[in-house]
């Protein structure tokens, strides 16, 4: 399989997560923006991939990212944020959506382990009542200390635009 073929929309996904419900196998999501890859981001999805048999990952879109990050945000395409993606071997399958939360797309899947960074805790994860109506369960990882896209941002503007 190549990377592109990882690359699924939604009604590619639901048979895909239809099959593996069928082979017993353990389906998780997870969700985000992912726009500059960093150790952070591998560390997580390696940890939310050893949780489940199969990691799917839902990818805001270039408008979405927008709407939650602001008018200078994505720095990279929808298109190549998801090919890098695809790329980590914790990741099963990569699904972009337009919406600002990916409660749509956790419907289409029905996860059995939807997994969130600890930062979520407290905040409420959209589409954790939907999973849990069904006995599927919420489950958090803690982030990497200092690894964001932001700080990556802000250093770069700090060391190459003064």
């Amino acid at each position: 399989m190549n990377l592109q073929d990882k690359i699924v929309d939604f009604e590619k996904i639901k048979v895909i997560a239809e099959k593996y419900r069928f082979e017993k196998k353990v389906i998780g999501f997870t969700n985000g923006c992912f726009d500059i890859i960093h150790a952070g981001h591998v560390t997580y999805l390696e940890k939310a991939k050893n949780m489940v048999d199969v990691l799917i990952v839902g990818l805001n879109s270039d408008e979405s990212v927008r709407r939650i990050k602001g008018e200078n945000r994505p720095i990279n395409s929808e298109y190549d944020r998801a090919l890098v993606l695809s790329a980590l071997k914790s990741v099963n399958w990569v699904v972009i959506f337009a919406e600002d939360t990916p409660l749509e797309l956790i419907k289409t899947i029905k996860p059995h382990v939807l997994i969130k960074g600890a930062d979520w805790k407290d905040k409420g994860v959209v589409g954790g009542d939907f999973v849990a109506s069904y006995g599927g369960a919420v489950k958090f990882i803690d982030f990497l200390d200092n690894r964001s896209t932001t700080n990556i941002i802000g250093k770069i503007i700090d060391v190459y635009c003064k």
